[in-house]
């Protein structure tokens, strides 16, 4: 995965990426590594500061595009969030940047609904859920902020897709699990860490 220069950098062009769009400016130009040409699946997410209240998260969970594009897309997209009002240039400096690179996502196979339990590891992994034509996802440090256990995690994200908590008993749900790197700002504009799923730095 990446290198903590390569996560800090990530978050520094995803804040670039944020503030130049709200601004309505040109795009940055930044110097990434060959890694950012890599094809992952990324997330950008907005911290309202000091409350640390979620102000806006979205990303491609899928590798399907390069991690440029994919901290770009999401990045723009997180500034108007549809659960949120649009992100305004008097927040930009009241706002903390979190990037997470995603492993791609593995379909979990299990005989019964119950061997999810086995199967999910909080703190380890996040989950897509689908059904259908209905999908959601949940990155892996949500159950943790959330305190929730392994059938919550399940249950929320059959939420999160539209379905009811049980959607997971049903043999036609297709559960997937991946993990992240999650890098973020501590403060706004100020030092970059790489943030383990249990919220510590290191």
């Amino acid at each position: 995965m990446l290198s903590l220069e390569e996560g800090k950098k990530a978050v520094v062009f995803a804040r670039l990426i944020v503030e130049t769009y709200v601004r309505k400016t040109p795009p940055p130009s930044l110097d990434l590594s060959s890694a950012f040409s890599e094809h992952h699946g990324a997330f950008v997410t907005l911290h309202a500061y000091p409350s640390y209240d979620l102000r806006g998260c979205i990303g491609i969970p899928l590798p399907i595009m390069s991690l440029e594009e994919a901290i770009t897309e999401g990045a723009q997209s997180a500034t108007h969030d549809p659960r949120f009002p649009p992100l305004e240039e008097n927040e930009l400096d009241n706002i903390i940047i979190e990037v997470t690179v995603l492993t791609k996502p593995e379909l979990i196979y299990v005989n019964h609904p119950k061997d999810y339990f086995s199967s999910v590891s909080i703190g380890r992994d996040g989950l897509i859920v689908e059904q259908g034509n209905y999908k959601g996802l949940l990155l892996p440090q949500v159950p943790v902020e959330q305190g929730w256990d392994i059938e919550e995690f399940l249950s929320n994200t059959c939420m999160k897709a539209g379905l009811l908590p049980d959607a997971w008993f049903d043999k036609s749900t297709k559960i997937s699990r991946f993990s992240g790197q999650i890098f973020t700002e501590l403060k706004p504009h100020g030092a970059i860490k790489e943030k383990k799923i249990d919220g510590s730095s290191c």
